[in-house]
């Protein structure tokens, strides 16, 4: 039975829904008395966060839909005006939706009286982070949901030089601009303003990223790369890269050329995933492929796939990808006055490499939009496929400019007759092992991580994998809070433990250092714990 108030709250949102189809839907609900659809889609505004907004595709306040994104354009139009802000572009990717978010913003946006520009069709995210940057934004908006399931859809925010005291210089925003947007949203009046005037950027600013990117990049020997963007909007973008680079084409798992916004082969677009990568290394296989690279669908991460020592193929962990080229990058450049940057979820390795090269190093809260703030970056990356090569183009994660680089580095490895796994030894034989893995688990009701999480708070774990635990620190009270612990056990384990930003996930990430085998046993035997205690919550 619909009750009284959650009628009302329908009929007073559909009065102000300019999606006709979305309309349609809830009337249909409530001519069906679709008390479960309907408290789906009215469980609370969608929440605007550092990330901006994501969520599923569907109508009402808590789903992304028009009604949403044009509240959120009005909110970020007002936002912009009070800071006397007043350029902004907006990209977009191949997800569901994404093309009528970016007409939607743009109308809003135009009708604020903003300089309104638009990406000239679907591309990759850090095209977007470029953008803000090459063309001096004062905003830039990414419509994406990144590697989330096909049912949802995203946006987020990024700001250009310097707001309100923080250096965003082209980088996703952070708090107190969170907070102070989503009050502008729960602020916004009806009717909203709309506008018709807004410009296309031209295509030369894809010529430019590609020439800025592929600058310098020298292919040292043949090598065959087997690519796969995940049904997503990066071929086009990567393929261009490395023809404009003079790099033998990669060759593509046809399956997940073309952008698709079901991503129909693989249970979730995110090459982290079990089973993500595999149509990539059957075609490694049968080609006998030197290397798989593989992006996320809006191709900001990268994840690669090599043969071991014993010719089996396997994807890098983000953290072994983050320290190669983190190597790679510290052998290529002057490391004088310069910083190396990663998350306190990644892998402490990087604060050797740049301490052996002279760099000044950084830890940051986990997401990228922590790492891009760091003062004088010359690399940053984050264990979930995220890296930063080349950020004073790109001060974001970029997928396409790493996998050039990696192949680079490839392609130099084969002509000394080495390979990646050789080079990755070879750091560890210099700064010692480090072993990380990630344990996550997936809920479909987001209060059991706050139980979990309340409950370690309440009663800290005093032992894992029979290691005493040696510090116990609750993030949600450091300087810059955020929900989890950091826990370590002496000197060899350490591991955190934190919701995630973008997904209904609680994460474990395990770091190790010792030898081979007794860090990898030590981090089985502490998944196992906290899979069990995990488990016991379902």
């Amino acid at each position: 039975m619909i009750s009284d108030a959650l009628r009302t709250e329908v009929l007073e949102w559909i009065a102000n829904d300019p999606d006709p189809e979305s309309v349609a839907t809830l009337r249909k609900w409530l001519a069906d008395s679709n008390e479960v659809e309907l408290l789906k889609s009215f469980s609370g505004f969608l929440e605007f966060g550092t990330a901006g907004l994501r969520g599923p595709v569907r109508p009402g306040p808590s789903g992304m839909n028009r009604a949403v994104v044009s509240r959120t354009a009005a909110g970020i139009a007002a936002f912009m005006k009070s800071h006397g802000l007043n350029k902004i572009v907006i990209g977009r990717d191949a997800r569901h939706g994404s093309a009528e978010f970016m007409q939607e913003s743009a109308e809003v946006l135009a009708g604020f009286g903003l300089d309104v520009y638009l990406l000239p069709r679907q591309l990759p995210t850090p095209l977007l982070a470029f953008a803000v940057n090459e063309l001096a934004m004062d905003c830039g908006v990414m419509i994406t949901a990144s590697h989330n399931p096909a049912i949802d859809n995203g946006y987020k925010v990024y700001l250009g030089g310097s707001v309100a005291g923080i250096n965003y210089n082209g980088s996703q925003i952070i708090s107190p601009t969170d907070t102070q947007i989503s009050e502008e949203i729960a602020r916004v009046q009806m009717p909203i303003p709309r506008g018709s005037k807004w410009k296309f950027v031209d295509e030369t600013l894809i010529d430019k990223y590609l020439q800025v990117t592929s600058q310098g990049m020298i292919q040292k020997a043949s090598q065959k790369i087997v690519y796969t963007a995940m049904h997503g909007v990066g071929t086009e973008t990567l393929l261009s890269l490395f023809k404009s680079a003079g790099f033998d084409k990669p060759i593509l798992v046809a399956e997940q050329a073309e952008p698709d916004p079901n991503f129909p082969t693989v249970a979730f677009p995110n090459p982290e995933e079990s089973g993500a990568m595999d149509l990539a290394i059957a075609l490694a296989k049968a080609q006998n492929a030197d290397l798989v690279i593989a992006n996320d669908p809006d191709a900001d991460r990268c994840a690669v796939a090599v043969k071991d020592s014993a010719g089996n193929w396997r994807t890098l962990r983000g953290d072994e990808l983050g320290v190669i080229l983190g190597d790679a990058v510290a052998k290529k450049i002057s490391t004088t006055n310069v910083s190396f940057a990663t998350t306190i979820v990644s892998s402490s390795a990087l604060s050797k490499i740049a301490a052996n090269a002279g760099a000044k190093y950084t830890e940051t809260l986990t997401g990228f939009k922590w790492i891009s703030k760091v003062a004088d970056l010359a690399y940053g990356y984050e264990e979930a496929i995220g890296y930063c090569i080349n950020p004073r183009a790109v001060n974001d994660k970029d997928g396409i400019s790493a996998a050039l680089f990696i192949a680079e580095l490839n392609s130099d490895l084969i002509s000394k007759g080495s390979s990646l796994i050789e080079y990755l030894e070879k750091i560890w034989s210099e700064i010692g092992y480090h072993h990380t893995e990630q344990l996550s688990i997936r809920v479909t009701d987001l209060k059991i991580i706050g139980k979990i999480l309340r409950d370690l708070a309440a009663k800290p774990l005093q032992t894992i994998a029979g290691q005493v635990v040696t510090s116990f620190e609750n993030l949600s009270d450091a300087d810059i809070p955020t929900p989890g612990f950091r826990i370590r056990c002496g000197v060899n384990l350490r591991v955190i433990i934190r919701p995630s930003g973008t997904e209904p996930k609680l994460k474990a990430y395990f770091e190790a250092i010792d030898e081979q085998a007794a860090a990898i046993n030590l981090i089985r035997e502490a998944k196992s714990q906290l899979s069990q205690l995990f488990a016991s919550y379902s």
